[in-house]
């Protein structure tokens, strides 16, 4: 064979191999400003389709809290030093509390966060335009600006607030505090414990190794990327309530862990007589004096089983729509990017899905994960309730919770009632494979977009 004609053949097999691989480069990019809800393709779930173009309807910016006098007002002054963010000059930052009912007036002030800054309220139910999500729910604040949050606390419970603005590096590196909405007329003390890993070191409420316990009340909220297991030694004790929402007349347990989440909370009540001890994993504990520490146990407490029965408010049994998110890993592109993705429902971002539904709907969904990693799955603006894993059905205390642990191979039943009107955030909280993919959004029908992602804020909700 001649050469030129060699080298001709050799050019069209490479043009056959690369053209390909060019065009779906080409077609992963993802715009430099977008709106969210435009994203992906609608999933109905079965029921009624709804207006997806969103240019219609109330706008999220307008769907605020309530106006009037806070019964608690607090500034959070926003800052970086080097690699470390704090807020009011401290990390974690400062602990909010609230009485069940009150409004809160939380004012936002960023003074030296290059990037800028949001706060989101995990696990508190709030009005779309207060959860503090950059390009779907606000702008992030820039150096030298300011944002006002107010939402009433309708549900006692333990929650907390961080940034959703480059959320996987500043809440990493310090930008969150505790927020805790106590129960009218509730008497007595509790003691919470934030649970965060700073370079490489597990600390509670920023301290390592071992601090005093001064309540037999712990409230335990894992602010770190991955599931813990927490363990008592020296007395028995019950889990009160799970991410914010009381557990239905809690057994006593001993000689058991339980497993906290990423972005997950437990309330823990100490039965005593005994001195007890707290232990969070990688050396941190909370301990009175004279306990002794017991080794992790080999059970772990099943949420599923745990607790009794109670009334859930709605029929899950009778849903108006029904949706899968089926989270996996493939090669593919990713704005450009060769390489494993996350993938929901076997797409890559951002052609994933968009849930749609109505105010109203009872939904019911099943969540899979064969994507070889567990996954802390979230949903803002929502609790839901588990109905079952892998077959088999809850028995157990209704399980509301914010913050699914989705281990890999399992599969989760869990519904809700849509009545929350917004645009909300559906992810994965193990805050790094955001920007790998794994994220959806659940849309209301009437409601239309107000920020975008990118823009001249520079919105980097993730």
């Amino acid at each position: 064979m001649r050469t030129s004609t060699r080298a001709a053949v050799a050019v069209v097999a490479a043009l056959a191999v690369l053209g390909p691989v060019g065009w779906f480069c080409y077609d992963s990019l993802v715009p430099g400003t977008y709106d969210m809800a435009a994203m992906g393709y609608p999933d109905y779930g079965g029921g009624p389709a709804t207006d997806h173009d969103h240019r219609t309807g109330i706008a999220v910016a307008d769907l605020k809290g309530p106006s009037g006098t806070p019964d608690v007002a607090v500034t959070l002054t926003a800052g970086r030093a080097g690699s470390r963010y704090t807020l009011n000059g401290v990390s974690p930052g400062p602990e909010i509390r609230a009485v069940q009912g009150q409004l809160i007036q939380v004012t936002l002030v960023n003074e030296s966060v290059p990037d800028g800054v949001t706060l989101h309220w995990h696990g508190v139910d709030v009005p779309n335009a207060e959860d503090g999500v950059a390009g779907v729910t606000q702008d992030a604040v820039g150096r030298g600006q300011s944002h006002v949050y107010r939402f009433v606390v309708k549900d006692a419970g333990t929650y907390w607030y961080h940034s959703h603005q480059v959320s996987h590096e500043q809440v990493r590196n310090g930008l969150f505090g505790a927020l805790i909405i106590t129960p009218r007329g509730a008497t007595g003390s509790d003691q919470v414990a934030m649970v965060h890993t700073y370079q490489g070191k597990r600390t509670v409420n920023g301290v390592p190794g071992i601090s005093d316990i001064s309540s037999p009340t712990v409230k335990v909220i894992n602010t770190d990327a991955g599931p813990i297991r927490i363990w008592v030694s020296g007395t028995a004790f019950r889990v009160t309530a799970i991410d914010g929402r009381d557990v239905h007349e809690p057994g006593v347990i001993k000689d058991q862990a339980v497993l906290v989440t990423a972005g997950g909370r437990v309330d823990l009540r100490l039965d005593g007589p005994g001195p007890a001890r707290v232990d969070v994993g990688g050396g941190a504990a909370l301990t009175a004096a004279g306990a002794v520490q017991a080794a992790l146990p080999r059970d772990t407490l099943d949420f599923l089983s745990y607790g009794k029965s109670g009334f859930l408010g709605f029929d899950p049994d009778r849903p108006d729509r029904r949706f899968s998110y089926d989270i996996g890993r493939r090669f593919g592109f990713l704005d450009g990017r060769p390489g494993l993705w996350w993938t929901v429902n076997g797409h890559l971002f951002p052609d994933v899905p968009m849930f749609m539904v109505t105010t109203g709907d009872v939904v019911r969904m099943t969540v899979h994960n064969g994507s070889g990693e567990v996954h802390p799955m979230h949903l803002h603006g929502h609790h839901v309730v588990v109905l079952s894993r892998n077959g088999t059905a809850a028995t157990g205390s209704p399980w509301w919770t914010d913050s699914l642990d989705v281990a890999d191979g399992d599969t989760y039943e869990i519904a809700f009632r849509a009545d929350n009107p917004g645009i909300w955030a559906d992810h994965c909280h193990n805050l790094d494979h955001v920007p790998e993919g794994l994220v959806a959004h659940l849309a209301y029908a009437g409601v239309r977009s107000s920020f975008q992602v990118g823009g001249p804020s520079g919105n980097t909700p993730e």
